[in-house]
């Protein structure tokens, strides 16, 4: 059996999931009676931890929150893996980086040392994705705003960088994709629904105003935010940037360009897509992928790559000496 402190710990990372659990399900993972479960709920409760109990047969715990941050305990596993995701997580909030470091720091210094061997080899450096062009770090105010508008349930009144007057918003959800932040928001005066990059947005004061939530507008908010063209995103700082007319829904393209890509819908079936790449040969091969009929190429540099890349794929697929025919 598992001694007492061992114990603890395998029950207080059940509690911690946050799904209420019962306590004949508790002594049973952890292979003790009831009774001497309920001893370990009451020494977790004397260490700090908030452990919430409902009284009755089918009474149920559940960790809750605390007033103060009570020690962590982290089972093995655990403690390898935060261990890798503060090295790996990428800085997408201002203020953050520094505070991974130390959090990073500290735990290896309170982890047993016979786990220092296993984090030490997982010692790492991430290296950002060249075609992955997160926005700017969002603000940690900026962030705190919207996230606590989001989760009161209270309209949003912000300034939106670049735009002429303010929005009021009922926030209803925030997405993170490709190093952005987005918020998910129906806007009160225009009746629609919105997605605002969050490091645009400078919020007002508190409107202390409750709103009543509405179904979201897609059953994915991930997909729906990923496939609307209006999100709010700007041209990177490519070497090359181009911009050509694609017979193409402007949903599907905004759902797989990189992010650092405009798109503007024209109609149902075609749109306008600005983007860059470190060559003007990379801008030929992303726009290939969407194996459509194109127009309105711009610069003149882009047109002469299509025509370069054009010449060499036909002379490469041609049969004899100069093609692939010769590699068989």
């Amino acid at each position: 059996m598992p001694t007492t402190s061992a114990r603890a710990l395998t029950l207080l990372s059940l509690l911690a999931t946050g799904r209420p659990r019962t306590g004949a399900e508790l002594a049973a993972r952890l292979e003790v009676s009831e009774r001497t479960l309920r001893r370990d709920v009451d020494m977790l409760r004397s260490l700090g931890f908030p452990v919430a109990g409902t009284p009755g047969p089918a009474g149920r715990y559940q960790l809750g929150a605390g007033s103060t941050l009570p020690p962590l305990l982290f089972d093995d596993e655990q403690a390898v893996a935060v261990t890798l995701a503060l090295q790996t997580a990428p800085v997408t909030v201002t203020g953050t980086g520094d505070g991974a470091a130390r959090a990073l720091t500290t735990l290896r210094q309170v982890m047993p040392t016979r786990l220092h061997p296993q984090v030490d080899a997982l010692r790492v450096t991430a290296v950002p994705n060249a075609w992955d062009f997160g926005a700017p770090p969002v603000d940690q105010a900026t962030l705190a705003a919207v996230g606590d508008a989001v989760r009161r349930g209270h309209l949003l009144r912000t300034d939106v960088v670049g735009g002429a007057d303010a929005l009021l918003v009922e926030p209803h959800h925030l997405v993170v994709w490709a190093g952005r932040w987005y918020l998910v928001s129906f806007d009160v005066v225009g009746a629609r629904w919105s997605v605002h990059r969050v490091d645009q947005l400078r919020p007002l004061a508190p409107t202390q105003r409750p709103f009543t939530r509405r179904p979201l507008p897609a059953d994915d908010v991930a997909e729906y935010v990923m496939t609307r063209h209006d999100r709010g995103d700007t041209v990177a700082a490519w070497p090359c940037t181009g911009r050509v007319t694609m017979a193409l829904p402007a949903g599907v393209v905004a759902r797989w360009v990189p992010a650092g890509a405009v798109v503007e819908p024209l109609d149902d079936g075609s749109c306008t897509v600005t983007l860059g790449a470190w060559s003007w040969a990379g801008v030929v091969g992303i726009l290939a992928t969407f194996d459509a009929d194109l127009a309105d190429v711009e610069p003149a540099e882009l047109r002469a790559a299509m025509t370069r890349t054009a010449d060499r794929l036909a002379a490469a697929a041609a049969p004899g000496p100069s093609g692939v025919d010769q590699l068989s």
